[in-house]
């Protein structure tokens, strides 16, 4: 800055001296300078004719500016106002981007009234709707008054520049009032003017997952992963899910072949989709595909070992003695050796077929370090089994009634427990929220039965209830309620042959009596 200072000064200088020496040299210059006009003379030296021609050249300019002047006063008396009008215009633009401004500033402090009185004001300085309507919707919004906001927020769809914010405010307020049809609509007619605004997108799925719109819910999910706004993996994982949802929804036994097609490419986009697995292999055994079935569950074990994966491969030989399933079940458990419930099906397995030295080395040291209701009652059949005293079971029992349920599936938005698999969460309407989790050890009753023994039981017909009264007396003191003497019951119980469905009906079936549940599906 110093150096440019310096600069501009020794130009200014240099200027100056330049002038001066000009002025000098004129002065000095001999002669005159001669005007003639009509017979006259006119003689004037060097310096006086630069001054007369100075003078002449600025009265020229102000002759022109007057002569513009009174040529807009004569457009303006002929009707042109253009001109003069300019003026005024800058005027009132300014004020009302001023009270616009304003009013932007009074809506993000809170103050409604002020916000509305302001974009008022702006509206009648700029005359520019498409800025001022938005705020007094909004303002108005602000105040509690609905009709006026809706109001504003229909002045919207008049333009084309502003359609879009529009029917996001209706679609807003429809959600507030919980008027999801209405809401669903809008968000369509959003989504057609805004295919890539990712909010839009996100409401408009939840909206058709909620009213199980499954291929609308499809078409804006491939929406979203063509926006980028989902990562691929995401969205491979919830078109298996609503390609599953679908082949639920297609028939109530899931036996046609649309729900048989769609239960197979659900279960090919994602493999480890317990309730996919499930059915596909389900559908298969049903069609007597029974290896491919073995291979579809032993596939989904490998990567989530769970309940629902070994009852379906139990179907796949329903009458097979207890000794022939432990045999079959060797290679599925050797999947994944490692894991609590490979110890846990090995366990009722090994109950199922009487051998209560390998049931207690399969489930070995669970019943301690992880103790659940599950893992408990297979200690008190398997002491029960053995011989072992009746304090001693009644022991394991009572742990039992009071231990954690185990895992169940349980929304990761909510934590509600649902007795059985949805594609959305029956509290919180999420998609995709369920996970098979270690439910809280104050779980209601009926989520024990996903930790029952339903899968590993004998499906001899002959087996009475006296054989199951050997397991567990009915004359000892405990519970009525006592879900575990169920468990312990069940482990001579044939084996459901129906449990094909994943439905809330369903689940709500499964759960009302301890009776009820000798019969329901593993979780």
């Amino acid at each position: 800055m110093l150096i440019w200072s310096i600069v501009k000064i020794g130009f200014f200088l240099a200027l100056a001296a330049a002038l001066a020496w000009g002025a000098s040299l004129i002065m000095e210059t001999g002669g005159a300078v001669t005007i003639a006009f009509g017979g006259r003379e006119i003689s004037l030296t060097p310096i006086s004719a630069l001054v007369f021609l100075a003078v002449g050249v600025l009265a020229v300019l102000v002759l022109l500016k007057i002569a513009g002047l009174l040529v807009a006063i004569m457009r303006f008396v002929l009707g042109d106002n253009t001109a003069v009008s300019r003026y005024f215009d800058r005027n009132r633009e300014k004020r009302g981007y001023d009270a616009l401004g304003e009013s932007i500033i009074a809506l993000a402090a809170g103050d409604g009234r002020k916000a509305m009185s302001k974009a008022t004001r702006a509206e009648r300085y700029l005359e520019r709707p498409e800025l001022t309507q938005l705020i007094n919707a909004q303002a108005a919004e602000m105040n509690g008054d609905r009709q006026k906001a809706q109001a504003h927020f229909k002045a919207l769809l008049k333009d084309d520049r502003t359609r879009f914010v529009g029917v996001k405010g209706l679609l807003q307020q429809k959600l507030d009032a919980g008027d999801t049809e209405t809401a669903l609509k809008l968000a369509q007619k959003a989504f057609a003017i805004n295919p890539s605004h990712d909010p839009t997108l996100t409401t408009l799925f939840s909206l058709q997952s909620e009213e199980k719109d499954w291929d609308g819910a499809k078409e804006t999910l491939h929406a979203r992963v063509k926006a980028r706004a989902l990562p691929k993996d995401v969205g491979q994982r919830r078109d298996a899910v609503l390609t599953l949802a679908a082949a639920l929804q297609s028939d109530d036994d899931a036996s046609t072949d649309s729900a048989y097609d769609a239960a197979i490419k659900a279960n090919s986009i994602a493999p480890g989709l317990i309730p996919a697995a499930v059915l596909a292999a389900r559908l298969k055994i049903g069609r007597g595909d029974k290896r491919r079935a073995g291979n579809i569950l032993k596939k989904a074990w490998t990567q989530n070992p769970h309940p629902e994966l070994a009852a379906a491969f139990a179907e796949i030989e329903p009458d097979e003695t207890p000794a022939a399933r432990l045999k079959r079940f060797g290679k599925f458990l050797k999947l994944s050796p490692n894991t609590t419930e490979a110890q846990l099906l090995e366990a009722e397995l090994n109950l199922a077929a009487e051998d209560f030295p390998a049931a207690r080395k399969a489930l070995g040291d669970l019943a301690e370090t992880d103790p659940t209701a599950r893992s408990l009652s297979i200690m008190a059949a398997i002491e029960r089994g053995t011989g072992a005293d009746e304090a001693v079971v009644s022991g394991w029992l009572a742990r039992a009634l009071a231990a954690p349920r185990g895992d169940a599936w349980i929304c990761s938005n909510c934590r509600h427990i649902h007795g059985a698999w949805d594609p959305v969460c029956e509290n919180c309407a999420g998609f995709d929220t369920l996970a098979w989790e270690r439910a809280p050890a104050n779980a209601d009753a009926q989520t024990m039965a996903a930790a029952m023994l339903p899968l590993l039981v004998t499906p001899k017909a002959e087996t009475t209830q006296q054989d199951s009264a050997e397991v567990l007396d009915p004359s000892e003191e405990a519970p009525a309620e006592a879900e575990v003497e169920v468990e312990v019951e069940a482990v001579a119980d044939p084996a459901p042959e129906n449990s094909t469905e994943y439905s809330a009906e369903d689940s709500a079936e499964n759960t009302d009596t301890p009776a009820d549940r000798e019969t329901q599906p593993a979780q």
